[in-house]
């Protein structure tokens, strides 16, 4: 009878590991659909996956299901639409905000979190824009400590550049983030996602 336990348990585990692995890679594959996605069904999809990916990268699958909103709502805003994009972002944000307490010194949750701020006011869904601009400038600053040659860093300054009226420096820092994302090396895990962000500000 014992044997017979054991051996239901190990194909249980074994099971259970494979399923692991299914929807990991299944992640994997996701996350490499950022970049070449063009249209709001793209990201509502890859939304879609990454929210309801069964996987041992919760935080990662739930980074990239905010990351998806993020550059859906980028996508209708330079499109001239604002349809559902206040919800949208609200949306983003309270995942980002989840992902970033679990983990509060990753730059990339602090850069998105910055992002989705600055989208918040292009949105005019603001209710303190000053707390919001210092909410802004608190993420640059914790990512800028450990990722300073960062592309997404480097948009979200240029971003907040343009905003105060420095076209010329922020011109500066769109061509340094085109640069960065050149000398990135994706195979690391490290996100690659943004460049779609570039296109959009030419």
């Amino acid at each position: 009878m014992n044997k017979l336990l054991l051996i239901l348990s190990f194909c249980i585990v074994s099971c259970w590991t494979n399923a692991q692995s299914f929807t990991d890679k299944a992640l994997t594959q996701a996350v490499s659909q950022l970049n070449s996605s063009k249209t709001v069904n793209d990201y509502d999809d890859l939304f879609t996956k990454f929210s309801k990916a069964k996987t041992s990268e919760k935080l990662q699958a739930d980074y990239y299901a905010a990351v998806s909103l993020y550059l859906k709502n980028e996508l209708l805003l330079k499109s001239g639409s604002s349809q559902n994009t206040g919800d949208d972002n609200a949306m983003a944000r309270k995942i980002a905000i989840g992902v970033w307490t679990a983990k509060r010194d990753n730059a990339e949750f602090n850069i998105l979190i910055g992002l989705l701020y600055f989208q918040k006011m292009q949105i005019d869904q603001s209710q303190n824009a000053d707390k919001d601009l210092n909410t802004i400038s608190e993420m640059i600053t914790k990512a800028g400590n450990s990722s300073s040659s960062n592309p997404r860093l480097a948009i979200l300054k240029a971003k907040m550049k343009e905003k105060a009226g420095d076209k010329a420096g922020a011109d500066v820092l769109f061509q340094q983030a085109i640069s960065e994302f050149g000398n990135q090396n994706s195979s690391d895990g490290t996100p690659s996602w943004g460049k779609q962000l570039l296109q959009s500000n030419k």
